[in-house]
């Protein structure tokens, strides 16, 4: 009797366990994910960041001044900007401008995995 009570207390609990899948969840998650945009997300980054250094006229710099330049550079722009800032290749330059936060350089991240889009 009491093995019995137990099965009908546990059989429950593992039917909810199998239809908790977390790959469905990173499927459904993935799904809904917010796509990143050069004109929505990357230039206000780029603008905040690395004005005036690299926008002309008063940048002396590469220019990243529209989406075909910043969508150029956008692999050395994430190396830069994710190295120690005590490297003298950190961007931007300690003492002209604070460093991106995490959530800015995983923005650029993943508008480079998604593509770039414009």
């Amino acid at each position: 009797m009491k093995k019995l009570k137990l099965v009908l207390l546990i059989l429950p609990f593992s039917i909810v366990l199998m239809n908790c899948n977390s790959t469905k969840k990173g499927a459904e998650y993935k799904a809904v994910e917010k796509k990143i945009s050069y004109n929505n997300d990357i230039k206000p980054i780029i603008a905040n960041s690395c004005t005036p250094c690299h926008m002309p006229p008063q940048g002396r710099k590469e220019p990243f001044e529209n989406y075909a330049q910043v969508k150029e550079h956008i692999a050395s722009i994430i190396e830069r900007v994710k190295l120690p800032q005590d490297n003298r290749k950190f961007m931007p330059p300690v003492n002209k401008k604070p460093a991106l936060t995490e959530a800015e350089v995983a923005v650029l991240v993943k508008w480079q995995e998604q593509g770039m889009q414009e």
